[in-house]
């Protein structure tokens, strides 16, 4: 059995001096972070959601180098992985595009109320103290982070961390790995354009925002799901159904064994306005496409932060 708790993620060294903080089973909210430890100034690619884990997180960068991260990097502004931020902010310079930080601001905690079970803990929303615009490049010892903002794909503000010396990507959520891909205030289309100028990178390890660590291989993934995703709205489309009713008819086919695999509602909503010429990060009631979700789940999905 998958152990879900915070003593079950694992930091795993994926090049030299990069690592991958992983957090199975990399379902809702149990978000991956990463690390480069590379000269005496650690960056910190985003937190966790809940104070417990936001710690369990700390202790493990701890293990694995003397210095306390100088720099977090939030690659986008949900919970699951920005809450951890106050556990680092004392020491650490946050920075994010300075879309995300707004975003932060307007959502505040949201998230929480919508998983009141879960223990949450001592946290707050600490916005970046830095936001880019164009790409930022962290010098790093002898390697180099660039951060870059590269279209909307899961949100609207996506930042990307790529380390050319070692190959190595840090996608965010904007690539799932062994989780459903999810585009609820994002863009299918744009997703797709984003992951075609990742794959002209030439990454060698790519670390999605959850699940296990891959190589290219997870771009494809990912890829081949938002273009069956764009199959189903148009076939919905043609039929004359509602993005609800589409999913509910849908054969997931080799996708059905994605973690979360109600978030298609929300997907097929964004395809479906997409399709009938929405622009990508298009406004859709947010509110109104996890209520279709929730529903088509049979109830709200569970969340073991």
């Amino acid at each position: 059995m998958t152990d879900r708790s915070p003593s079950g993620a694992r930091l795993e060294e994926v090049a030299e001096d990069i690592w991958a903080y992983v957090q199975p089973d990399g379902g809702w909210c149990l978000n991956n972070a990463g690390l480069i430890t590379a000269g005496p100034r650690p960056v910190l690619i985003d937190t966790a959601a809940t104070e417990a884990r936001a710690g369990a997180l700390r202790d493990a960068v701890a293990t694995v180098t003397p210095y306390a991260p100088r720099y977090v990097v939030n690659t986008h502004p949900h919970g699951d992985h920005t809450f951890g931020n106050r556990l680092f902010a004392d020491e650490a310079v946050i920075i994010a595009h300075e879309a995300t930080r707004a975003e932060m601001d307007l959502a505040g905690l949201h998230l929480t109320g919508l998983w009141p079970e879960v223990c949450w803990g001592d946290i707050d929303v600490e916005l970046p103290a830095l936001t880019f615009r164009d790409p930022l490049t962290l010098h790093l010892g002898d390697v180099r982070a660039e951060l870059m903002h590269l279209g909307t794909a899961h949100t609207k503000n996506d930042t990307v961390v790529w380390i050319p010396e070692r190959r190595v990507l840090f996608t965010g959520d904007i690539v799932m790995s062994g989780a459903t891909p999810f585009c609820l205030t994002g863009s299918v289309s744009g997703s797709l354009d984003v992951i075609a100028r990742l794959r002209a990178l030439g990454p060698l390890t790519v670390v999605s925002g959850h699940g296990p660590v891959g190589g290219s291989e997870l771009l494809d993934a990912t890829e081949a799901y938002l273009r069956h995703v764009q199959h189903l709205a148009a076939e919905g489309i043609a039929a004359g159904l509602t993005p609800l009713e589409t999913a509910r008819e849908a054969d997931l086919g080799p996708f059905a064994e994605l973690l979360d695999s109600e978030r298609i509602v929300p997907n097929l909503h964004r395809a479906f306005a997409e399709a009938r010429g929405a622009l990508p990060g298009h406004h859709l009631d947010i509110g109104e496409l996890f209520s279709e979700m929730v529903a088509f789940h049979g109830g709200l999905p569970a969340c073991a932060a």
